[in-house]
Parts: structure tokens; C-alpha cells; sequence
């Protein structure tokens, strides 16, 4: 409604200038009265905009032939003239398709042609028309692209909006990943030790005090990566070394000091591998032994490092458990996912599934070279 009511204001202010104009100019009444239609059409132009330069090229062809009524004068135009051809040049080539600009732009020209010849004016009312047209279209293109860059601003805002979300998603399984690898074996040999402790505290006081020797070594050690993991939440530059094949000899003494039937076979080269293939082959070991804790206590573990000039591969085999399992349903599922995640991200391989001993194998292949993504400039 509000819309209906700006055109029919334009209207009337178009055909009152129009025809207030041709006035002034001199022209006839009827003259007048056809300059104030054809202005006032141009109201109409930019929702009908082929509707609006034909009907003016019809009105202007019907009356170019009577002086009464054409916009041209005998012997010569009229400056009322050239601005209402030329406005409905402009809105031809401003609103319409372009190929129908194109043929508005023609039918305008070549009808102020044809009034001028018959108001025996001197061929070159052309120029007009055209530069009102050529300002239509050039106002017509800006508006186009300035669609059209809106349009992509806002596909990047979505892409960007996404991307965002993928990477909080991603930190937050990363950071899972982390507090599983951290917190799981440190609380899995407290429980544990803590459960032995218990049985131990009436007949060997000095057993017992060697239990929570066992339980304090891994709460200092689950501080130290808890901290470790904090300054890597803040600034991962910010960090020390992380884990390296060095510490695997540590870990599996660790893990015998606190119960479980251990043995570590080291083979083949050691010295000068990545450190992120360092730290994935302590991640394997911690998860298998942390993973023996849990669901196969009492069971002998057997824990195999051997590097080869192309490789470096870590497997943690477990026999069945032996006695209750006090740990089963302890388990999250973040801990094969996300080392999977972590082998995947170094170029290697992980597979994980029971023996034919009905005991559980867990096997890394890491390759020497680390895959590393390269950043777009």
C-alpha cells in the first residue's frame, strides 16, 4: 500500500513538472497534456519498465505528425522534449533486462528521430536518449554487483561462521583427547592402588605404605600433565618437550610398581625420530597399559618397541584377566578414538582387537616421516 502510494506521488509530481515545463517552453495546451501523461508514466517504470518505454514511444509516434499535441515545435525541439525522451532512456536502461534496454534504447532513439522529422528539426536528437540510457544501465550494473557482493559477503560470513564452529569442535575432542591420555592411567593405577591398599592396610603395613608411595607418584605425575595440558590450552609454544620414546621405559616401570605384570622389549633404532612420533608411541603405550589396568587385571602385558629405518612400531598385547575386574565399565571411548586420531595425524596406522588367546593387542605403525600440513599464505 505504501509502495502504491510513492507511485502515484511520483506520478503526480512527474506530470507536474512535465507539464508545468512544456508550459513555461510555450507549447500548446495539448502538448502540455502529453508531456504530463508521459511524465507521469515514469512512475511506473521501475516495476513496468517495458510497459512504460513502449507505451511512451506508441504516445510520441501518434502524436509527432500534429503540432497541437507533439512535443516538438514547428522548425525545431524543445528542452522539455529532449529531458522526457532522455528520462525515459534512463529508465529503460535502468530497470529493464538487458537486451530489452537494449531494444528501448533503439525504439526511444529512433522515435525522437521521427519527431523531429516531422517537426522539420535537423536530424541529432539521438545524443540525448543514449546518455540518459548509458546512465540507466551503468546505475543498473553497480546495483548488480553490488547485489552480488553482498550475496558473497554473506556466503563468507556463513563459511566463516562455520569454520568457526568446526574448529571449537575440534578443540573440544582435542582437549578430550588430552585429559583421556592424562587423567585415565593416573586414575586408573590410584584405583587400583588404592583397592590393593584397602586389602593390605590390617596384614602389611609395609606393602601397604609402598601402595600409596605408587598411588602419590602417579598423582604427581597426572599434576605434571594436568599442568602440561593448561599451558598448552593457554599458548601450545608455551609448553616443554612432550613425551618421547625416552620415557616409555619410565612408564612401564611405573606401571609394574603398581601391580601389573609388565615386561618392555626394546628393538632397533631409538635415537632421532620425530617428536610427534615420539609422543604417539608414549600415547599407544599409556592407553594399552591403562586399557590392561582396567579390563585385564592380573594378566600379563607385554609391551614391544622396534624402530627400522622406515618405521617405528609399538604394540601393547595383554592376556585375559585373571581375577575380578574392578575397572570395566570404566571406559569412556575417547581413548582409541582419539589415538587414533593422534597416529592418523603423524601418517601411521593403529589397529586394536582381541587375540586369539582371548587377551587384547593393540598395534602402531609410525612412519619416520611426519606428514605436516602446509599453511596457505
Amino acid at each position: 500500500m505504501a509502495r502504491r502510494r510513492s507511485e502515484i506521488l511520483a506520478g503526480l509530481a512527474g506530470a507536474a513538472l512535465g507539464g508545468g515545463a512544456t508550459a513555461i517552453w510555450g507549447h500548446p495546451s495539448g502538448s502540455v497534456a502529453i508531456a504530463a501523461l508521459l511524465s507521469a508514466a515514469l512512475a511506473a517504470a521501475p516495476r513496468h519498465p517495458r510497459a512504460t518505454w513502449l507505451s511512451a514511444a506508441l504516445v510520441m509516434l501518434v502524436t509527432a505528425p500534429f503540432e497541437d499535441v507533439s512535443l516538438f515545435e514547428e522548425g525545431g525541439g524543445s528542452l522539455p522534449a529532449y529531458v522526457i525522451v532522455s528520462a525515459h532512456a534512463f529508465c529503460a536502461g535502468r530497470w529493464d533486462t538487458p537486451w530489452a534496454a537494449v531494444a528501448g534504447l533503439v525504439v526511444l532513439t529512433g522515435t525522437s528521430e521521427i519527431m523531429a522529422a516531422f517537426a522539420n528539426d535537423s536530424p541529432g536528437f539521438w545524443p540525448a536518449p543514449v546518455a540518459g540510457w548509458g546512465a540507466g544501465r551503468a546505475l543498473a550494473e553497480r546495483e548488480r554487483i553490488a547485489v552480488q557482493l553482498a550475496a558473497r559477503a554473506r556466503e563468507l560470513e556463513e563459511e566463516r561462521e562455520a569454520h568457526a564452529a568446526l574448529a571449537v569442535r575440534y578443540e573440544r575432542a582435542r582437549i578430550a583427547s588430552e585429559l583421556h591420555d592424562i587423567v585415565a592411567h593416573a586414575i586408573s593405577v590410584m584405583v587400583v592402588q588404592a583397592g590393593a591398599g584397602q586389602r593390605l592396610a590390617t596384614h602389611d603395613p609395609e606393602a601397604t605404605a609402598q601402595t600409596f608411595d605408587v598411588i602419590a607418584a602417579a598423582a604427581r605425575q597426572a599434576e605434571q600433565d594436568m599442568g602440561r595440558l593448561v599451558a598448552l590450552l593457554g599458548d601450545e609454544h608455551a609448553i616443554g618437550p612432550a613425551p618421547d620414546l625416552a620415557l616409555i621405559e619410565e612408564l612401564v616401570e611405573r606401571a609394574s610398581g603398581s601391580g601389573l605384570a609388565v615386561t618392555l622389549r626394546l628393538e632397533g633404532e631409538r635415537e632421532g625420530w620425530p617428536a610427534p612420533v615420539g609422543e604417539a608411541a608414549y600415547r599407544v603405550v599409556q592407553e594399552g597399559l591403562t586399557n590392561a589396568l582396567r579390563y585385564a587385571s592380573g594378566g600379563a602385558v607385554s609391551v614391544l618397541v622396534r624402530g627400522d629405518s622406515g618405521a617405528l612400531v609399538v604394540a601393547v598385547e595383554n592376556a585375559p584377566a585373571s581375577g575380578p575386574v574392578a575397572l570395566a565399565d570404566a571406559g569412556t571411548g575417547n581413548g582409541l578414538r582419539g589415538l587414533r586420531e593422534r597416529v592418523g595425524a603423524c601418517g601411521g596406522t593403529l589397529e586394536a582387537g582381541r587375540t586369539s588367546c582371548d587377551g587384547w593387542l593393540l598395534t602402531a605403525r609410525l612412519p619416520r616421516q611426519v606428514r605436516v600440513a602446509v599453511r596457505q599464505p
